[in-house]
Parts: structure tokens; sequence; C-alpha cells
């Protein structure tokens, strides 16, 4: 932001419990504020509304992060800040010009009495109070006394205003009075401004933007709504303006989902509790055994390079878990033994945890989670090499081709997929209508080398394995790569059943940090080696793929450009994070392609899906320190970054979507299969 004024740098507060433990109110809060904005705090009750407000006047300290403001960090109260209170906070022995006199006196010393006394009038006229300048607080009414309180808030021209909950206590009428007085005094003034508010009307009168705060403990920003009614602003010319209501819907359906979400996680936590002490007992031996077996299931590539350092290097053995490697060549069988409960765990695409729970594809919904992010980018846009004899070099080249070698013949490992997601945003950012100008095909990673050999394809997208051995063959040149669509996107994650995960999270989260230790290791340069005599044993991708592990191609179409295959990720840059604004950018995908609608339940599906309090927990187990997602729009290559609060905006935007959005998605319940987490 240009021209920021406060900056909540991923502050995080948390309090000592009487029983030694630790009460996390906020956690990685990151806002920005820009001078003279009115920003409201919204959320149900326990989210750290107060919390943070708190925190921004300097009255309590953050455990990690800090608050700026204009450069400096706020370490105590100041002059530059003034908090007004819902209970007014006068002092009942003193007179309305006294009571702001006070704060006048204290900060104005070296101003003379006249200026002194200038300030304080000019603060008792701006509030409407000049026919009470001589009453106590007991002969005032309440929205009197909260008057009272702005202009000494006012009164020593603070930078930065904070209101809790200001209005709260007041009958409706005099709520509305002096919410639009309010707004009148900030903005003849100019004051920085942030309110704690339940109201979502009050929220949507006064504000340039509400922050949505999740549920607590461990409250976070859910959603930041902008609100661009025009201002000056009267109460009723607000409520005919024609996005009211929709601002209004969207702020009210956040409090419900983070309701609903709640009531979820306590009816899992519940069932689960109960279904502990109704199972009988086995004996130790039995039990220990059982708990610490973990089938997880994997197609053969470079994304399988975790868990194959992790059981190499014993980080799963030394935990007591035995880890069950069950390798597919069809990503569809995998996710079947997945939801029939004969996997525990997979190493699945970044879309499938959506795909799964909304029931995507023909199949009933099924209640997947995502604890962790496994790899990072590492694919290609492959093209058949008669295509570069025809002068294809780039995706303007190949939109050219339109009535000539149409429709394009492309070859994708699985439906829904993200590399399919990738494929068809790039397609369209060049033009090219992925539903008409492409035929798609479904082909096994095994199979894609022969059809290009039989000339069934004309390109695919892949990982980097199969892109380099289709290249080594001679049977494909590189058009693309992660880096002109989106660098760094989620490619792999671990996904399973959300019952499942409740049931054996101390295993899931010891299984999580041994692939967290093992991607550590991945990225070593200096461990490369090993790591390609490795993946080249037989159970994992075979003896032909050494040559395409350690071949680097260059992508210059036969010149020398020093543009290489992009590197998978599997550590660095926060690479673990199950990121839900990456999930919320899956969703305009599912919608923009017509395979799904949007559903307006979004953050309640995306805080079900993605549970990045798991990685953390995991990251923190092995001694890491834990990754938050950011808030900042996704930079995609294609110039239209992506704005997780606003994603309807984002596909009104691109071409050829189809989407449409749909009233609530209803999500599927965690505890309605259990069979498999007792095996």
């Amino acid at each position: 932001m240009a021209n920021t004024f406060l900056t909540v740098d991923d502050i995080t507060r948390s309090f000592a419990l009487p029983n030694g433990g630790q009460y996390v109110a906020l956690k990685d809060i990151d806002l920005e504020i820009a001078e003279g904005e009115f920003i409201s705090l919204i959320g149900h009750s326990g989210c750290g509304k107060s919390t943070l407000l708190n925190l921004m006047a300097g009255l309590d300290q953050a455990n990690t992060g800090g608050i700026l403001i204009d450069g400096r960090q706020v370490t105590d109260p100041g002059p530059d800040r003034m908090v007004v209170f819902q209970n007014y906070s006068l002092l009942p022995w003193q007179t309305v010009r006294q009571n702001i006199a006070l704060a006048v006196n204290n900060v104005m010393r070296d101003a003379s009495e006249a200026e002194r006394r200038e300030r304080i009038d000019n603060s008792i006229r701006m509030v409407g109070l000049a026919h009470a300048t001589n009453k106590l607080p007991g002969e005032l009414s309440g929205g009197m006394k909260q008057r009272v309180a702005i202009a000494r808030a006012l009164a020593i021209r603070p930078k930065l205003l904070l209101l809790d909950e200001p209005f709260g206590a007041l009958d409706a009428l005099t709520r509305g009075n002096l919410q639009q007085q309010l707004m009148e005094i900030c903005q003849q003034s100019g004051v920085t401004t942030v309110m704690v508010t339940h109201s979502v009307d009050e929220a949507l009168l006064l504000s340039d933007r509400v922050v949505c705060l999740t549920n607590g403990p461990a409250a976070g920003i859910g959603q930041i709504l902008k609100v661009n009614l025009p201002r000056p602003r009267q109460r009723l010319e607000v409520m005919e303006h024609p996005d009211y209501y929709r601002l209004r819907s969207e702020l009210i359906n956040f409090l419900q989902q983070q309701r609903r979400l709640k009531q979820h996680r306590q009816t899992l936590s519940a069932n689960l509790a109960a279904f502990e002490a109704a199972e009988p007992t086995p004996t130790a031996p039995t039990t220990a055994m059982a708990q610490r077996k973990l089938r997880i299931g994997y197609l053969p590539g470079l994304d399988v390079a975790p868990l194959a350092v992790g059981m190499e290097r014993g980080f799963f053995r030394e935990r007591d878990i035995q880890v069950i490697p069950v390798v597919f060549h069809r990503w569809q069988q995998m996710e079947e033994q997945l939801r029939a409960g004969d996997l525990d765990v997979a190493i699945t695409s970044a879309s499938a945890p959506l795909a799964l729970a909304l029931g995507l594809n023909g199949q009933p919904a099924w209640p997947a989670i995502t604890p962790m992010t496994v790899t990072r980018s590492g694919n290609a846009i492959c093209l058949a090499r008669r295509l570069r004899d025809l002068g294809i070099q780039s995706l303007e080249d190949l939109a050219t081709l339109k009535g000539r070698e149409w429709p394009l013949r492309l070859a994708i490992g699985q439906k829904g997929s993200m590399q399919e997601l990738l494929l068809r945003h790039w397609l369209a950012s060049g033009g090219i209508d992925p539903d008409r100008d492409v035929e798609f095909q479904t082909l096994s990673p095994l199979a894609i080398q022969a059809a290009l050999l039989a000339g069934e394809i004309d390109g695919f997208i892949a990982g980097r394995y199969r892109v380099a051995k289709s290249v080594e063959a001679g049977l494909a040149f590189v058009l693309a790569t992660d880096l002109d669509i989106w660098s760094g996107h989620p490619e792999k994650v671990l996904t399973c059943h959300e019952g499942w995960a409740a049931s054996q999270e101390s295993l899931l989260l010891e299984f999580c940090g041994g692939l967290i230790r093992a991607g550590q290791i991945c990225e070593d340069g200096g461990q490369h080696e090993g790591l390609v005599g490795l993946l080249s044993r037989p159970q994992w991708l075979g003896n032909d793929s050494a040559l395409a592990l350690q071949r680097q191609f260059d992508l210059g179409n036969g010149q020398a450009s020093g543009r290489r295959l992009p590197l998978n990720r599997y550590h660095s840059d926060r690479a673990h994070v199950a990121n839900s604004a990456e999930g919320a950018w899956i969703l305009t995908q599912f919608s923009r392609w017509g395979w799904s609608p949007f559903p307006s339940n979004r953050l309640e599906l995306l805080g079900q899906v993605y549970r990045n309090d798991l990685c953390n927990a995991a990251l923190e187990q092995v001694g890491l320190p834990a990754l938050r997602p950011e808030r900042q729009p996704l930079p995609m290559a294609c110039g239209l970054p992506f704005d997780q609060d606003d994603p309807i905006g984002y596909l009104a935007q691109l071409p050829f979507s189809h989407t449409t959005t749909q009233a609530v998605v209803p999500l599927p319940s965690g505890d309605a299969q259990r069979t498999h987490a007792d095996h």
C-alpha cells in the first residue's frame, strides 16, 4: 500500500492459562492501513478484535511481530493514539469541559491557556454539546456521554482513533445519529480510524474496508472486504445503493460460515470422543501396531522424492511409523482406494482435496483435507517436434494454428488436476478457448510418450521427470514452463480423510514432520547425486530415470537461451504451507470451466479443507518456525493477479468463463466414514 500509515506485521498474541498452558488469541496477523482510512474489525465474540485494538493502542504487547505507525514501532500508549471505549470512561465528578480538559492539558502542556481553551471549545462544538458544557456525566444521556468521549479523543488531534464498540450500549436512534456525526467528524479531521463492531450495517456505513476475523482461538484474518460506496454517505442513500445488499450479504455470509465451521469441528471432536469411548480397548501390542502403520499412495514422479528420502534416512522408522508405500499408475485408481479407506493418505494433485470435497467427476462428496503441500512447481508444456517444424515458438504462434491444426490434441494426466488448470489458464491467456479449440486426452504418465511416438497427441503438460524423458527421446520440445503461468504454484499435496486425521493426529503430524525434514534434503544441492541414485531404484522411478534427472534441457528451441526446466520446490520459500488462498484460485477455475458452481461459502469450505494448523504443528515438532499464508494477491504470469478477497471480481475479468454461483455448498461430514481409521 503506497501511503501506508499503520502496519501490523505478523502479530501473534497468546495468554498464559492457570494450568500452565497458553491461549492463542491472535495468530499471524498482517494488515496495512492507509492514512485517513476508516477500518472496521468484525467477527464473532472471542476472535480477538479488542485484543488487536489494544495492541494498536500500545496498551498491550504482542508475543511475536510488531506494529508500526509512521515507521515507528508501537511499544506503549501515546498521544498520537486515542481509544474510545464502550463504557465512556468519564470521571463522574468532572464536567464535560473538565473531562475533555484532562486530555488537552496533559498533551498540550506547552500551549497557552487560551490555545488550550480554544481546542476544548472547538471539540465540544464539533460533537454538538455546547449546551451541556458544564454538566456532569450523571446528567447526560448515553449518547451524550459517548460524544464527550469522542470529543476528548479528538481534542488532542491524534493520528489514530481507536473505537471499541463505541455505540454498542446505545438505543437505535441515538446510535444512528452518532454514527452520522462520527462519519462527518472523521472526514473533516482526516483521522485514521479503526473500530471494533458487531454490527454489519454499522461497518458498511462507516468503513472503507471491513477486516473479518476468523474464530478464536488462534484467530486470523479471514477476509478483507472493500466498501466502495461513495462518500459523503447518508444512511438512506447507502442502503439504496445497488452494491449495499451484496456487501451486506457477503459479511453476513462470512459470519455464518465461521459459525458453521466452528460447529463442524466441535461435532467432529465430540463424535470422535464418543467413538473412542464406545470402542473396546484391544491389548497394548495390537494397539501400538495398529496406530503406527501408515499406507500412502503415490504415482511415480519427482514429487515422491521426500517420501523416498524420508524412508531411506529412517525419518519415519525412528518415530515407530511403519510406512507402506503403494504405487499406482492412474490417478483415478489411487483416489478410489483413498475414498474406500484402503489408503490412509496419498500424494495427490493440489486440486484433488477440493475436487473430492465438492464431489466432482460424478463422485459423492468426500471430506478431504490437506495438512501440507509436498511440492511446488516443476511442470512444463511440451509440443510434438513436428509443430516446431511449423515455426511454433510461443503461445502467440500456437494461436495462429487455428483452422490448420485444430482442435489441438493435448494430453493431461488427470481430469481436473492442477496441471490441467494451469494448461487451460495458459491457453486462455493467449486467446485459445480450451473447450472449443482443444481436445483433452487423459493419459497415464506412462502412456504419454507412446502417444507422442504414434502421433496421437500434439502435446502435453507434465512434471519435469516426464518432460525430460520425452525431450531426451527427441519426441517433444518445451514451449512453456511454470514460470510462464504461475511460479511457485502448489503441485502435489498430502491428502487424507478428515475423520482419519482427527483420530490419528499424532501419527499424521509425525509423518508430515518426516516429509518436511526430507524436503530440506531434496533441495540441498550437495545431495543431488545421492537423490538421483535413490530415485533411480526400481521401487521409485526406475533405472532409466537417472539420465532424465541429471540433464538440464535448454528451452531455446534449438538455440542457447539460458532458460532451463524449472526445478521442483520441496522446502524453500514457504513451500509446505497449506494455503487456502491458492485453494480459492482453484475454486475459481472449477467455476470458470463450468465444472462446479462457485460456492458462496468458500471460506467455510477452504477452512475445512486447508489445515495449515496441522502443518505448523508438524513444523514445530521438527524444530522449524511456523509458516503463514500471505495475504498479497497471487501473481499470475498472464498479468491479472488473483485477490482472494474478491474471487468473483477476478472471474469476471477472465476470458472464456462459464462461471455460475451457488448459495451454499453442503460440505461432507468428517465423521461419516470412520472404518478405515482403525486398521
